[in-house]
């Protein structure tokens, strides 16, 4: 169950970001989607919060700020037009990488 928790956390981790671009943009909408940023980020603090119980703090702690920025990363990409060049993509692998092994380790 702690690594559900640790991949929820990593999911919320992705959302806040978004609520931040999102609540940046002058709009009607914008208390709503700092709102949600802010909801992200709690919920984030107890997923990790619980996964933390059984999977060592530094393990959890990387593996959650890995799925959070290659996330954000892929977001930003594929929803705001961010570049995408190989390079990045090339770096995000290498994220992608460590998170796997970190798992197997």
């Amino acid at each position: 169950m702690a690594w559900t928790y640790l991949i929820l956390a990593g999911m919320f981790e992705i959302g806040w970001p978004i609520g931040l671009k999102l609540g940046g943009i002058d709009s009607v909408s914008r208390l709503l989607w700092i709102g949600f940023a802010v909801a992200c980020m709690m919920a984030s603090g107890v997923m990790l919060l619980l996964a933390q119980r059984e999977i060592p703090m530094g393990t959890a702690y990387a593996i959650w700020t890995g799925i959070g920025a290659v996330g954000a990363f892929t977001v930003g990409v594929v929803a705001f037009g961010d570049a995408g060049t190989a390079m990045r993509w090339a770096s995000v692998g290498l994220i992608t990488a460590g998170i796997v092994g970190l798992k197997l380790a």
